[in-house]
């Protein structure tokens, strides 16, 4: 277990580390070590990790591209929220999330403690805590049996996640109404995120 500073300062040193969010538990790095989490999880390169910000400033503060209006229209109802937002967005973050892709995967849970962190670290590469093939840990314990070595937020036992991934919401383009441009990659927890507010 390890305090906001330790877990930042593991970061900062390129390790990966598992926090709390509102759906499941995450695996993190920072986005220059997002190799790490390929290696740790034995994922496929060709499988993309989700950018985590604590809020839709510091998202956009660090890709450092303009927003569309419907873009931030989403953002501000989907977010801090269970919803991941694929936008066309090209760049180094990319390259290191994404390679040989042209679009990334974008958050901000509703978990104070993650947004607690994210703050302190910056955005961070994320994904389930699992490894490839594996149902994903909902808690603490069950992360930390997958990834004996890693460390974890403090203070246990963490907040309740859903124990679902989010919804995924892609964005393809301004077509006939603005819902339209959006399509429904996963559905996570809620039932209907292309129609409903956050």
């Amino acid at each position: 277990m390890s305090s906001f500073a330790e877990l930042a300062q593991r970061l900062a040193a390129g390790e990966a580390v598992l926090f709390p969010t509102d759906t499941l538990p995450a695996l993190a790095a920072r986005p220059e070590a997002a190799d790490r989490l390929w290696q740790i999880k034995a994922r496929p390169a060709d499988k993309p990790l989700i950018l985590m910000g604590s809020d839709l400033l510091q998202l956009i503060d660090a890709l450092g591209v303009p927003w569309q209006e419907p873009w931030l229209e989403k953002a501000r109802r989907c977010w801090p929220g269970a919803v991941t937002l694929v936008l066309p967005i090209d760049g180094p973050l990319t390259a290191l999330l994404h390679p040989g892709g042209s679009s990334l995967g974008l958050r901000v849970p509703a978990c104070p403690l993650a947004q607690d962190l994210l703050a302190r670290t910056g955005t961070l590469a994320t994904t389930s805590a699992n490894r490839s093939g594996q149902p994903p840990a909902t808690t603490a314990a069950e992360a930390a049996a997958q990834f004996p070595s890693l460390a974890l937020l403090d203070p246990l036992p963490w907040p309740q996640g859903s124990g679902r991934a989010s919804t995924v919401l892609a964005w393809r383009g301004n077509r006939e109404g603005a819902e339209e441009s959006w399509q429904v990659l996963r559905a996570g927890i809620r039932e209907d995120p292309a129609a409903g507010g956050a």
